[in-house]
C-alpha cells in the first residue's frame, strides 16, 4: 500500500507538480550555494550564471518528466504519429496548448543567459526544436500511449522562443558601431 502511495507521486500530474513546488526551497538553495562557491573563486557573474543553470534544469525537467508519463494503454498499443501540422492543434484544449508552450520555455528563458554561443533566437529555436523531436520519438519508441506530433514540436518550440525574447534584454550583446570616418 506504501508502494502504492509513492507511487503516485512519481506517475501523476498531480504528483510531479507537487513534488515540483516542494523542492523550489532546494533549488533556490542550490542556486545560493553555486553562487557561493563561483563568488569565492572568483567567477564572473556567480549569481546569473547559478541562476541559469539551475533554472534550465528545474524548469524543464519536470514538463519533460510529465509528457513522458504513460498513459493507461502503455506497451499495449502501437505508437501513433501525426506528421500534419495544426491539424491536432485544432482539438487540444487551451491548457494543453499552454502546457506544451510551457515545456521548453526555461530553457528558451536561460540557455541564452549561460551560454553565450547559443544567444540567439534562431539557435535556441533550433535547440528546442531538436529536444521536443527527441521527446516526441521517445513517446513513440517506449509506446506510452501518447500521439507524437508536429504539433507538440511547434508549440514546444514557439514556447522556447518566446521565452527567449522574454530573456532578451539580458542576454543580447548591443552591436557597436564604429564612427564613420571622413576622407578628405
Amino acid at each position: 500500500m506504501i508502494i502504492n502511495g509513492w507511487h503516485r507521486w512519481f506517475d501523476t500530474f498531480t504528483g510531479v507538480a507537487f513534488l515540483t513546488a516542494a523542492f523550489l526551497p532546494l533549488a533556490a538553495l542550490v542556486v545560493w550555494a553555486l553562487a557561493h562557491r563561483r563568488t569565492a573563486t572568483g567567477v564572473t557573474r556567480p549569481w546569473r550564471t547559478s541562476l541559469a543553470e539551475v533554472g534550465i534544469v528545474y524548469g524543464t525537467v519536470p514538463w519533460v518528466w510529465m509528457i513522458l508519463l504513460p498513459g493507461s494503454l502503455a506497451g499495449e498499443v502501437p505508437g501513433r504519429v501525426s506528421l500534419v501540422p495544426l491539424r491536432d492543434l485544432l482539438t487540444m484544449s487551451t491548457p494543453q496548448i499552454a502546457g506544451n508552450l510551457l515545456v521548453f520555455a526555461a530553457l528558451g528563458f536561460f540557455v541564452p543567459l549561460r551560454f553565450a554561443a547559443l544567444a540567439s533566437v534562431p539557435r535556441i529555436l533550433a535547440l528546442a526544436a531538436g529536444c521536443s523531436i527527441l521527446v516526441e520519438v521517445a513517446q513513440y519508441v517506449l509506446r506510452l500511449d501518447r500521439v507524437s506530433s508536429v504539433d507538440d514540436v511547434l508549440l514546444n518550440t514557439a514556447g522556447a522562443g518566446l521565452a527567449a525574447l522574454a530573456s532578451y534584454r539580458w542576454w543580447c550583446i548591443p552591436v557597436v558601431t564604429r564612427p564613420e570616418v571622413t576622407r578628405r
